[in-house]
């Protein structure tokens, strides 16, 4: 039995799988904040109440916001601040008296989809999160690539390419820098730039909507966020060539980007021709803890 552990936010999951890959148990509990002995405990609860239903001991895979140090072991880059500078593997092996597997939440959406989901007859996948934040992760023949810093895959922290006017000022990004991807194309970075061209504070789901229901003002906030959009993925593409994107997070739900970005970014690709699918994801919001207890594949 595989046990995955998607630890969020405001909410961490459990689910149980079988060796095939069919779902046992899943439970979820909400995260405390900003405490990191309670994240422990919750995680260790977890994993006691479910190996209990069940009666059997699971393999635990857990996805995290962020990473872990490949020089000291630490917790570093995590949303979660309670978590950096934290040996985190180290306190939970402790704790549930065996091997863990830890990787970053976005590896973890990456990895699941790779496996049994969408893209699962590639080779290279890139998986990315447009949601809150921006993240990414990359599998090569169903293996997560971490890479030399531990970093593989984040795109999010790269600065947006060939700024234009409408791109200007560079909004600053939480992690110091300015021009990120991420205080471009996340959600919240889509209604603030809705909000600066319009006045009109909407929500990223309020102007898909509203989009579609053909307001002039959020199509052209929509079609500045696709154009965006491209030229940040032909970046990746450039270097990766991965022969499917799968797009998770809050705003994989905007039908359209499955139809807009094959054009918005196959024009900024070195190729003459473009074959890279853009997919959603087959588990949904459930990949990620997929993704966690496929670790032990």
């Amino acid at each position: 039995m595989r046990l995955g552990i998607d630890l969020g936010g405001t909410k961490t999951e459990i689910i149980a799988l079988d060796d095939n890959g069919a779902e046992l148990l899943r439970q979820r509990v909400a995260t405390p904040q900003g405490d990191y002995m309670a994240t422990l405990m919750a995680i260790a609860g977890l994993v006691e109440d479910t190996e209990g239903t069940l009666g059997q001991r699971g393999s635990v895979g857990i996805g995290i916001p962020g990473a872990e140090s490949l020089v000291t072991g630490l917790i570093k880059n995590a949303n979660s601040t309670c978590l950096i500078g934290k040996p985190l593997k180290r306190d939970l092996q402790a704790l549930l008296q065996r091997e863990i597997r830890l990787a970053n939440d976005a590896n973890c959406f990456a990895l699941s989809e790779a496996t049994d989901g969408s893209g699962r007859d590639a080779d290279i996948v890139f998986g990315i999160i447009l949601g809150t934040g921006v993240g990414g992760g990359i599998v090569i023949n169903r293996q997560v690539l971490t890479g030399a810093n531990a970093i593989a895959g984040e795109w999010g922290h790269n600065p947006l390419p060939l700024p234009c006017d409408d791109d200007l000022p560079l909004p600053p990004c939480y992690c110091g820098r300015l021009g990120c991807n991420e205080a471009y194309l996340s959600g919240p970075a889509l209604a603030a730039d809705h909000l600066r061209h319009t006045g009109n504070s909407l929500t990223a789901s309020e102007i898909d909507h509203r989009a579609a229901d053909g307001e002039a003002a959020c199509e052209a906030s929509l079609r500045r966020y696709e154009n965006r959009l491209g030229r940040a993925l032909a970046n990746v593409i450039n270097i990766l060539d991965p022969q499917v994107i799968v797009i998770g997070g809050g705003l994989s739900k905007m039908e359209r980007l499955y139809r807009n970005l094959p054009a918005s970014c196959g024009r900024h690709v070195f190729s003459d021709v473009f074959n890279t699918r853009f997919l959603p994801p087959t588990h949904g919001d459930s990949s990620g803890v997929r993704g966690a207890a496929w670790l032990w594949d």
